[in-house]
Protein backbone atom coordinates (compact mmCIF):
# COMPACT_ATOMS: atom_id res chain seq x y z
CA UNK A 1 0.00 0.00 0.00
CA UNK A 2 1.34 3.44 -0.74
CA UNK A 3 2.13 5.21 2.61
CA UNK A 4 1.11 8.65 1.47
CA UNK A 5 -0.98 9.51 -1.52
CA UNK A 6 0.54 12.48 -4.14
CA UNK A 7 -0.74 13.41 -7.41
CA UNK A 8 0.75 16.33 -9.67
CA UNK A 9 -1.60 15.43 -13.01
CA UNK A 10 -4.69 16.65 -12.16
CA UNK A 11 -7.02 18.05 -14.61
CA UNK A 12 -10.13 20.55 -13.97
CA UNK A 13 -13.03 22.36 -16.10
CA UNK A 14 -10.67 24.65 -17.32
CA UNK A 15 -9.28 22.50 -19.66
CA UNK A 16 -11.13 18.76 -20.21
CA UNK A 17 -11.63 17.99 -16.74
CA UNK A 18 -15.30 16.79 -15.00
CA UNK A 19 -14.90 18.80 -11.42
CA UNK A 20 -13.83 22.07 -10.41
CA UNK A 21 -10.62 22.80 -8.58
CA UNK A 22 -12.62 22.42 -4.99
CA UNK A 23 -14.29 19.34 -6.13
CA UNK A 24 -10.71 17.59 -6.67
CA UNK A 25 -9.25 19.16 -3.62
CA UNK A 26 -12.39 17.95 -1.22
CA UNK A 27 -12.30 14.45 -2.83
CA UNK A 28 -8.53 14.91 -2.33
CA UNK A 29 -8.96 15.55 1.47
CA UNK A 30 -11.85 12.50 1.39
CA UNK A 31 -9.07 10.35 -0.34
CA UNK A 32 -6.17 11.31 1.97
CA UNK A 33 -3.93 13.06 0.50
CA UNK A 34 -1.31 15.10 1.45
CA UNK A 35 -0.79 16.80 -1.21
CA UNK A 36 -2.50 17.74 -4.53
CA UNK A 37 -0.57 19.63 -7.96
CA UNK A 38 -3.19 20.86 -10.76
CA UNK A 39 -1.58 20.49 -14.14
CA UNK A 40 -4.13 21.80 -16.55
CA UNK A 41 -3.73 21.57 -20.34
CA UNK A 42 -1.78 24.38 -21.85
CA UNK A 43 -0.22 25.21 -25.10
CA UNK A 44 -0.04 29.32 -24.33
CA UNK A 45 -0.48 31.25 -26.20
CA UNK A 46 -2.77 28.85 -28.30
CA UNK A 47 -5.30 25.88 -27.45
CA UNK A 48 -7.10 23.38 -28.59
CA UNK A 49 -10.60 22.94 -27.54
CA UNK A 50 -9.38 20.72 -24.38
CA UNK A 51 -6.43 23.12 -23.57
CA UNK A 52 -7.30 25.92 -21.15
CA UNK A 53 -8.33 29.03 -23.31
CA UNK A 54 -5.32 31.72 -23.69
CA UNK A 55 -7.44 34.35 -21.57
CA UNK A 56 -7.98 31.67 -19.03
CA UNK A 57 -4.86 31.30 -17.76
CA UNK A 58 -5.00 33.79 -15.10
CA UNK A 59 -8.50 32.36 -13.89
CA UNK A 60 -7.41 29.27 -13.68
CA UNK A 61 -3.73 30.43 -11.60
CA UNK A 62 -6.03 32.55 -9.49
CA UNK A 63 -8.48 29.51 -8.49
CA UNK A 64 -5.85 27.07 -7.86
CA UNK A 65 -4.55 29.22 -5.47
CA UNK A 66 -7.40 30.28 -3.83
CA UNK A 67 -7.18 26.77 -3.10
CA UNK A 68 -4.41 26.32 -1.65
CA UNK A 69 -5.53 29.40 0.53
CA UNK A 70 -8.58 27.95 1.28
CA UNK A 71 -7.52 24.66 2.15
CA UNK A 72 -3.44 24.81 3.68
CA UNK A 73 -4.64 23.36 6.75
CA UNK A 74 -5.81 20.13 5.25
CA UNK A 75 -3.97 19.74 2.30
CA UNK A 76 -0.71 21.26 0.14
CA UNK A 77 -1.96 22.43 -3.41
CA UNK A 78 0.55 23.07 -5.75
CA UNK A 79 -0.26 25.04 -9.50
CA UNK A 80 1.17 23.72 -12.21
CA UNK A 81 0.32 22.91 -16.08
CA UNK A 82 1.02 19.92 -18.43
CA UNK A 83 1.98 21.41 -21.09
CA UNK A 84 1.94 20.18 -24.96
CA UNK A 85 5.62 19.93 -27.37
CA UNK A 86 4.53 20.96 -30.76
CA UNK A 87 7.79 21.78 -32.63
CA UNK A 88 7.54 26.11 -33.38
CA UNK A 89 4.59 26.47 -31.79
CA UNK A 90 4.39 25.61 -27.82
CA UNK A 91 7.74 24.06 -25.67
CA UNK A 92 7.49 22.99 -22.36
CA UNK A 93 9.42 25.51 -20.84
CA UNK A 94 9.40 28.10 -17.65
CA UNK A 95 10.44 30.82 -19.83
CA UNK A 96 6.60 30.66 -21.40
CA UNK A 97 5.11 30.52 -18.48
CA UNK A 98 7.22 32.85 -16.36
CA UNK A 99 3.94 34.65 -16.15
CA UNK A 100 1.98 32.45 -14.42
CA UNK A 101 4.83 31.30 -12.27
CA UNK A 102 3.58 28.06 -12.10
CA UNK A 103 5.29 25.12 -9.10
CA UNK A 104 5.61 22.57 -11.74
CA UNK A 105 5.29 21.96 -15.35
CA UNK A 106 4.21 18.20 -16.87
CA UNK A 107 6.01 18.11 -20.42
CA UNK A 108 3.51 16.35 -22.99
CA UNK A 109 3.91 14.80 -26.42
CA UNK A 110 -0.28 14.45 -27.95
CA UNK A 111 0.66 15.77 -31.44
CA UNK A 112 2.59 14.96 -34.03
CA UNK A 113 2.71 16.87 -37.41
CA UNK A 114 4.26 16.52 -40.85
CA UNK A 115 4.16 17.77 -43.91
CA UNK A 116 0.60 16.02 -44.45
CA UNK A 117 -0.82 17.62 -41.07
CA UNK A 118 -1.48 17.07 -37.90
CA UNK A 119 -3.03 13.99 -36.06
CA UNK A 120 -2.99 13.09 -32.12
CA UNK A 121 -1.70 9.54 -30.58
CA UNK A 122 -4.27 10.67 -27.35
CA UNK A 123 -7.81 10.37 -28.99
CA UNK A 124 -10.37 8.37 -29.71
CA UNK A 125 -9.75 4.72 -31.62
CA UNK A 126 -11.39 6.18 -35.04
CA UNK A 127 -9.04 9.06 -34.98
CA UNK A 128 -6.09 7.92 -33.90
CA UNK A 129 -6.89 5.29 -37.19
CA UNK A 130 -7.51 8.30 -39.35
CA UNK A 131 -4.44 9.80 -38.23
CA UNK A 132 -2.54 7.03 -38.91
CA UNK A 133 -4.25 6.66 -42.20
CA UNK A 134 -3.99 10.29 -43.55
CA UNK A 135 -1.24 12.00 -42.07
CA UNK A 136 1.21 8.38 -42.11
CA UNK A 137 -0.33 6.73 -44.92
CA UNK A 138 -0.47 3.64 -42.56
CA UNK A 139 3.11 3.97 -41.86
CA UNK A 140 2.84 2.83 -38.61
CA UNK A 141 6.55 2.44 -37.77
CA UNK A 142 7.08 6.05 -38.81
CA UNK A 143 4.22 7.29 -36.94
CA UNK A 144 5.43 5.18 -33.52
CA UNK A 145 9.04 6.51 -34.57
CA UNK A 146 7.92 9.95 -34.98
CA UNK A 147 6.56 9.86 -31.27
CA UNK A 148 9.82 9.28 -29.91
CA UNK A 149 11.56 11.52 -31.90
CA UNK A 150 9.42 14.44 -30.46
CA UNK A 151 9.92 12.93 -27.08
CA UNK A 152 13.69 13.64 -27.47
CA UNK A 153 13.17 16.80 -29.17
CA UNK A 154 11.18 17.81 -26.20
CA UNK A 155 13.33 16.40 -23.34
CA UNK A 156 16.44 18.13 -25.13
CA UNK A 157 14.82 21.31 -25.52
CA UNK A 158 11.82 21.93 -22.60
CA UNK A 159 12.61 23.06 -18.96
CA UNK A 160 10.26 21.13 -16.55
CA UNK A 161 9.98 19.05 -14.23
CA UNK A 162 8.11 15.90 -14.62
CA UNK A 163 7.77 13.86 -18.12
CA UNK A 164 4.01 13.03 -18.92
CA UNK A 165 3.17 9.44 -19.79
CA UNK A 166 6.26 8.43 -21.84
CA UNK A 167 4.77 6.08 -24.04
CA UNK A 168 1.16 7.79 -24.79
CA UNK A 169 1.28 6.07 -28.25
CA UNK A 170 0.61 2.54 -26.77
CA UNK A 171 -2.94 4.08 -25.75
CA UNK A 172 -5.21 2.75 -28.72
CA UNK A 173 -2.41 0.35 -29.71
CA UNK A 174 -4.52 -2.84 -27.82
CA UNK A 175 -7.49 -2.34 -30.35
CA UNK A 176 -5.88 -0.92 -33.50
CA UNK A 177 -2.57 -3.26 -33.17
CA UNK A 178 -0.52 -0.66 -35.13
CA UNK A 179 2.82 -2.06 -34.18
CA UNK A 180 4.44 -4.90 -31.62
CA UNK A 181 5.87 -3.53 -28.29
CA UNK A 182 7.97 -6.78 -29.01
CA UNK A 183 9.81 -5.74 -32.14
CA UNK A 184 13.35 -4.52 -32.05
CA UNK A 185 13.07 -1.35 -33.28
CA UNK A 186 10.78 -0.19 -31.26
CA UNK A 187 12.79 -1.32 -28.07
CA UNK A 188 15.44 0.60 -29.74
CA UNK A 189 13.22 3.75 -29.71
CA UNK A 190 12.80 3.48 -25.94
CA UNK A 191 16.71 3.22 -25.27
CA UNK A 192 17.08 5.95 -27.47
CA UNK A 193 14.88 8.17 -25.87
CA UNK A 194 16.18 7.22 -21.97
CA UNK A 195 19.28 8.00 -23.23
CA UNK A 196 18.42 11.56 -23.81
CA UNK A 197 15.80 11.37 -20.96
CA UNK A 198 18.96 10.43 -18.39
CA UNK A 199 20.61 13.79 -19.48
CA UNK A 200 17.97 15.72 -17.86
CA UNK A 201 16.24 16.23 -14.62
CA UNK A 202 12.77 15.51 -15.25
CA UNK A 203 11.07 13.03 -12.97
CA UNK A 204 9.12 10.44 -14.61
CA UNK A 205 5.46 9.58 -13.98
CA UNK A 206 4.03 6.41 -13.78
CA UNK A 207 0.68 7.33 -15.09
CA UNK A 208 -2.56 5.38 -14.04
CA UNK A 209 -5.15 7.26 -16.76
CA UNK A 210 -5.54 4.88 -19.45
CA UNK A 211 -6.35 2.12 -16.48
CA UNK A 212 -8.89 4.80 -15.05
CA UNK A 213 -10.55 5.85 -18.49
CA UNK A 214 -10.74 2.07 -19.78
CA UNK A 215 -8.45 2.60 -22.64
CA UNK A 216 -6.43 -0.19 -21.48
CA UNK A 217 -4.85 -2.30 -18.17
CA UNK A 218 -2.10 -0.90 -17.94
CA UNK A 219 0.27 2.13 -17.21
CA UNK A 220 2.16 4.77 -18.54
CA UNK A 221 5.33 3.86 -19.05
CA UNK A 222 5.23 -0.19 -19.55
CA UNK A 223 7.17 -2.53 -17.65
CA UNK A 224 10.07 -3.07 -20.02
CA UNK A 225 10.13 0.78 -20.50
CA UNK A 226 9.94 1.25 -17.02
CA UNK A 227 13.30 -0.98 -15.92
CA UNK A 228 15.04 1.05 -18.62
CA UNK A 229 14.24 4.19 -16.90
CA UNK A 230 15.06 2.69 -13.66
CA UNK A 231 18.67 0.97 -15.07
CA UNK A 232 19.36 5.13 -16.44
CA UNK A 233 18.60 6.38 -12.74
CA UNK A 234 15.39 8.20 -13.57
CA UNK A 235 13.53 9.24 -10.86
CA UNK A 236 9.56 8.72 -11.06
CA UNK A 237 6.36 9.47 -9.28
CA UNK A 238 3.01 7.86 -9.48
CA UNK A 239 0.04 10.10 -10.89
CA UNK A 240 -3.37 9.30 -12.13
CA UNK A 241 -3.84 12.09 -14.86
CA UNK A 242 -7.00 12.43 -13.25
CA UNK A 243 -10.01 14.49 -15.14
CA UNK A 244 -12.90 12.86 -12.41
CA UNK A 245 -12.67 13.39 -9.01
CA UNK A 246 -13.32 10.05 -8.01
CA UNK A 247 -10.66 8.81 -9.86
CA UNK A 248 -7.69 10.65 -7.78
CA UNK A 249 -5.98 7.68 -6.50
CA UNK A 250 -6.57 4.82 -9.17
CA UNK A 251 -4.67 1.79 -8.86
CA UNK A 252 -1.89 3.55 -6.87
CA UNK A 253 -1.52 0.31 -4.94
CA UNK A 254 -1.11 -1.21 -8.52
CA UNK A 255 1.44 1.03 -9.09
CA UNK A 256 3.43 1.02 -6.09
CA UNK A 257 3.95 -2.82 -6.37
CA UNK A 258 4.99 -2.57 -10.13
CA UNK A 259 7.99 0.41 -9.12
CA UNK A 260 8.86 -1.54 -6.37
CA UNK A 261 9.26 -5.09 -8.64
CA UNK A 262 11.34 -2.95 -10.28
CA UNK A 263 13.75 -1.94 -7.78
CA UNK A 264 12.44 1.48 -7.08
CA UNK A 265 12.68 2.64 -3.45
CA UNK A 266 10.92 6.19 -3.60
CA UNK A 267 9.27 8.46 -5.06
CA UNK A 268 9.56 12.16 -5.84
CA UNK A 269 7.66 14.59 -6.32
CA UNK A 270 9.36 18.12 -7.39
CA UNK A 271 7.58 21.43 -7.07
CA UNK A 272 8.51 25.36 -6.29
CA UNK A 273 12.07 24.46 -6.28
CA UNK A 274 11.99 21.52 -3.61
CA UNK A 275 10.96 18.06 -3.58
CA UNK A 276 8.18 15.57 -1.98
CA UNK A 277 9.91 12.30 -1.46
CA UNK A 278 7.97 9.07 -0.25
CA UNK A 279 10.06 5.92 0.58
CA UNK A 280 8.23 3.13 -1.01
Amino acid sequence: MIKEKINFHTHTIFCDGNNTVDEMVLSAIEKGFTALGFSGHSMFPFASDWHIAPREHLNYVNAVRAAAEKYRDEIKIFLGFEADFIPSICVPHKDNFKDFNPDFLIGSVHYLVNNKGNCSVDDKTENVKMGLETVYENDAKRFVCDYFEMQRQMLKQGNFEIWGHPDLVRKRNGILQFFSEKEDWYKEQLKETVKVAAKTNVVAEINSGAIARGAMDDFYPSEYFLTLLYEAGIPVCINSDCHNAEDLDCAFDRAVIQAKKIGYKELIYPAAGSEIKIDL
